[in-house]
C-alpha cells in the first residue's frame, strides 16, 4: 500500500511538472463562453467535501435544482474541497464520494473551477492538482492560482493557503504539503507581482477575484490578516468588484465604508459554524447566516445579481450592482 501511495504521488508530481503554471507561479489562463445573449450565471460553494454528510448532500440537491433553474455555466469552488486532510493521492475514493458522487444533478455536469483551502493541503496537495483526476471526472479543473476569462468577466483564482502563518509556525498535528510553494517568501512574492500584473492589464468589464480565506468576515476565524495586509492592497488598487471566498463555514456579505469591493463568502457547503459571530459596524454586515448553504451570480456586461440559498431552496439574501455599458465606474447598488 506504501508503495502504490508513493507511485501515485510520483505519477502526480510528474504530471504537474509538466503544466505550466502550476508550481513557477505564472497564473495559467483559460476560457469561458457566456450564452448567445450575453449573460453568464453560476453557483459558488465551499468547504464541502465530507462524503454527503453534515448536509453537504441537501446543498447538492438544491444547488441541482437552482442550477438548472438559472442555466448556470459552471461552479466555483471556494476550497476545502476534501476533509479533513485533503486526497491521500490519486486513487483517494474520497474523490468520488465527496465530489463525483454528490454532485451528480444533470445541471452540475459542468466546469467546475477549484481553488485549494488548507485542508486540501494537509493531504497529497499535488495530486488533487493533477490532471489526471480530470479524466476520473472530466468537471475538475483545481489549480493554485489561474485566470477564467468569461468575456464580460476575468476570475482571478488566488492560492491564500501559503499565506497564512500558522500554517508553517504553529501546524500542530498537521502535516502540510509544500511541495510547489517552498521557498514560501519567494512563491508569495511571485504570485504578488503575477496577480497585480494580470489585474492592471485586464480590460474585462468586471473583475472578480476568488481565494479560500478571508478579507473580511464576521465569522469563527475573522479576517484573514496576512491576505488583508498582503492581497487586499492590490484588489483595491485594480479596481477590482469582488471577493469571494470559503474558509469560514457560513454564508456572508460585507460591505465596508472603506473599500468598493463586495466581499462575499459561501462556506457553507457542508459542516457549519452556529452562533459564532462578530463585528464592529453592523452597518456594513449586510448578511450573515452561519447554515448550510450557496451561492448563485448572474451577470451581464452592465449588471451583477447574487442570492445565496439555504438547504431548503430558499432565497437568504440578494444584492445586485450595475455599471453604465461604456463606463468602468460601478453605480446603483442596492440590497433587498
Amino acid at each position: 500500500m506504501a508503495a502504490l501511495m508513493i507511485g501515485s504521488m510520483l505519477v502526480a508530481a510528474l504530471l504537474v511538472a509538466m503544466l505550466p503554471g502550476l508550481c513557477n507561479g505564472e497564473l495559467e489562463r483559460f476560457e469561458h463562453p457566456i450564452k448567445s445573449d450575453s449573460s453568464l450565471s453560476f453557483l459558488v460553494v465551499g468547504d464541502w467535501g465530507r462524503k454527503g454528510g453534515y448536509n453537504q448532500s441537501a446543498v447538492a440537491v438544491q444547488m441541482g435544482i437552482k442550477g438548472e433553474k438559472l442555466d448556470v455555466d459552471f461552479i466555483i469552488s471556494t476550497g476545502d474541497n476534501f476533509y479533513d486532510n485533503g486526497l491521500q493521492g490519486l486513487d483517494d475514493s474520497a474523490f468520488y464520494e465527496s465530489f463525483t458522487r454528490i454532485y451528480s444533478a444533470d445541471s452540475l455536469q459542468k466546469q467546475w473551477y477549484s481553488v485549494l483551502g488548507n485542508h486540501d493541503y494537509r493531504g497529497d496537495v499535488l495530486a488533487q492538482l493533477s490532471p489526471v483526476l480530470r479524466k476520473i471526472d472530466s468537471r475538475w479543473l483545481c489549480l493554485r492560482s489561474f485566470i477564467l476569462d468569461a468575456e464580460i468577466v476575468e476570475f482571478f483564482f488566488v492560492d491564500t493557503t501559503p499565506f497564512g502563518d500558522k500554517y508553517f509556525t504553529e501546524p500542530g498535528s498537521h502535516v502540510y504539503d509544500w511541495r510547489g510553494v517552498l521557498p514560501r517568501d519567494s512563491y508569495i512574492s511571485n504570485l504578488l507581482k503575477d496577480v497585480d500584473t494580470a489585474l492592471r492589464e485586464s480590460r474585462a468589464k468586471w473583475k472578480i477575484v476568488v481565494g479560500h480565506h478571508t478579507i473580511k468576515s464576521a465569522g469563527h476565524h475573522g479576517n484573514s490578516d496576512e491576505v488583508v495586509a498582503q492581497l487586499l492592497p492590490i484588489l483595491q488598487a485594480n479596481d477590482v468588484d469582488l471577493y469571494i471566498n470559503g474558509h469560514e463555514h457560513c454564508l456572508q456579505h460585507i460591505s465596508t465604508s472603506d473599500s468598493p469591493i463586495q466581499f462575499l463568502t459561501s462556506g457553507g457547503g457542508s459542516k457549519a459554524w452556529r452562533g459564532d459571530v462578530s463585528w464592529p459596524n453592523p452597518e456594513e454586515l449586510k448578511f450573515y447566516y452561519d447554515g448550510q448553504g450557496f451561492m448563485a451570480v448572474q451577470m451581464t456586461e452592465t449588471q451583477v445579481d447574487i442570492a445565496f440559498y439555504d438547504i431548503f431552496g430558499n432565497v437568504l439574501h440578494k444584492w445586485g450592482t450595475s455599471k453604465p455599458l461604456f463606463s468602468i465606474v460601478g453605480e446603483n447598488s442596492r440590497a433587498y
